[in-house]
């Protein structure tokens, strides 16, 4: 709950500006007035953002369940409706197109030139997300590649919770490659094993050739 100031602080804080000059009130007490007057512009801020932006409260898992539990049962709706074979085919040609439309013109702020940016790239720390929703450590960084090992991932486990790992792979997988080559022609990802397919880890590869 936000709690307001009262009327007696601004009238306080009213008060000892109009009656003391600037310099004198940090003789009388600096310390505890900046403070005082920072938390109140604080408050302040507070106060003026919108309610959509304040904290909801919410683990990553329950955000992650908030916002896919309904796309799975649209997507298993739409399956019934044209066959879920067809249906994972439909995702992955819409994905892949999305990609080359997309991805393509984000990588032209992103393109790599050499492997040795691209794996200097990866050795940073994660940002707060992506440290919250995979774990994930480099088993090699070599000249010609860079491996990682991925042991847990939150889009695998909302997805297989939910039966739903064709439409998984579909949506959060598959686009990886093309991400990949979007980045540099150059740039290769091999990757045998997914959390989202049941393996005990994912194990993408990223190789540099030519």
């Amino acid at each position: 709950m936000i709690s307001k100031p009262s009327n007696l602080a601004s009238s306080r804080r009213e008060f000892l500006l109009n009656i003391f000059p600037a310099g004198t009130l940090f003789c009388l007490g600096c310390g505890s007035m900046s403070a005082w007057t920072a938390s109140q512009e604080a408050q302040k801020a507070v106060e003026k953002k919108h309610k959509f932006l304040e904290d909801s409260g919410m683990s990553f898992q329950e955000v992650f369940e908030f916002a896919y539990k309904g796309f799975v049962r649209l997507m298993k709706g739409f399956g019934d409706e044209i066959g879920k074979d067809n249906l994972v085919e439909m995702m992955k040609r819409v994905i892949d197109n999305d990609i080359k439309k997309e991805a393509l013109k984000e990588a032209k702020d992103f393109q790599v030139k050499d492997f040795a940016s691209f794996r200097a790239g990866w050795r940073k720390k994660p940002d707060r997300f992506w440290d919250h929703v995979q774990t994930s450590t480099i088993v090699e960084d070599s000249d010609k590649a860079i491996e990682f090992r991925i042991s847990e991932c939150l889009f695998a486990k909302i997805l297989r919770d939910a039966d739903a790992i064709d439409i998984g792979y579909a949506r959060f997988c598959y686009g990886d490659f093309a991400m990949a080559r979007a980045y540099n022609p150059k740039l290769k990802l091999i990757r045998t094993k997914t959390l989202m397919n049941g393996d005990d880890c994912c194990n993408p590869r990223y190789v540099w050739e030519g």
